[in-house]
């Protein structure tokens, strides 16, 4: 019997050619609750989630709860569990804020942005993802250098399992043509000038001509929250 990571050698190359529900098909067929979408409530987490209630299969979606999230965001949240009639399952860090501030400093953010990151969201994700046996996101190979090589159907060295990234290939324009064609909710902070949405403290809407995640970490040498970084 194929492990796993066996699979993802041979279905790799094939899976490229396969469409944004096929691929999550496939990923809910053979995992079944063993598999959960990855959510922040971008714009590609939304088109996610939509198409995966559209395959009737069952579901579950998380999210990792900073603390530190916008109201838009938590709002969005809420009014997508009611139109799908799902439960966003939200983990959190180990540090609640007030602990986090108390052991390593105020404003971690501010002076060590990718310890912040890694407390807030990396730990909690590995947390997470220790219960799993793939999940899936919402990753698309133009939205940054770090994410040109993203395949559709990867094997996750970092965390040990299967990652599935159905819209790898898509662009920006063809998320908001779903989102549009299928009345999908989404975060009124992209129509502010937010492309890419995180934590209220390291996020700022971008300027005409600026990169698409010029506004995540403004100021630092930074442009991940390190959950998607192969190293």
């Amino acid at each position: 019997m194929l492990s796993t990571e066996q699979k993802v050698q041979e279905l790799q190359e094939q899976a490229e050619a396969w469409d944004l529900p096929s691929i999550l098909r496939w990923g809910l067929s053979e995992f079944g609750k063993s598999l959960a979408i990855a959510s922040s409530f971008g714009a590609e987490d939304v088109v996610l989630i939509d198409q995966a209630s559209k395959l009737g299969l069952g579901f579950r979606v998380f999210t990792l709860d900073t603390d530190f999230l916008f109201p838009e965001t938590y709002t969005l949240i809420d009014a997508v569990e009611k139109r799908y009639g799902i439960q966003v399952e939200r983990t959190h860090s180990e540090f609640t804020p007030e602990q986090q501030a108390a052991r390593f400093g105020e404003a971690l953010w501010a002076s060590q942005p990718d310890q912040c990151c890694q407390l807030r969201k990396v730990e909690p994700l590995k947390k997470m993802l220790s219960g799993l046996k793939a999940w899936v996101t919402g990753v698309r190979r133009d939205q940054a250098p770090t994410r040109a090589h993203t395949r559709k159907l990867e094997w996750d060295a970092k965390f040990g399992l299967l990652k599935l990234n159905p819209i790898a290939d898509w662009n920006s324009d063809q998320v908001w043509e779903y989102i549009r064609a299928n009345n999908v909710p989404y975060n009124p902070l992209h129509d502010r000038n937010y492309p890419s949405i995180g934590c209220t403290y390291c996020t700022r809407p971008v300027q005409p001509g600026e990169d698409p995640r010029a506004g995540r970490w403004s100021g630092f040498n930074k442009i991940e929250c390190g959950l998607h970084l192969k190293t």
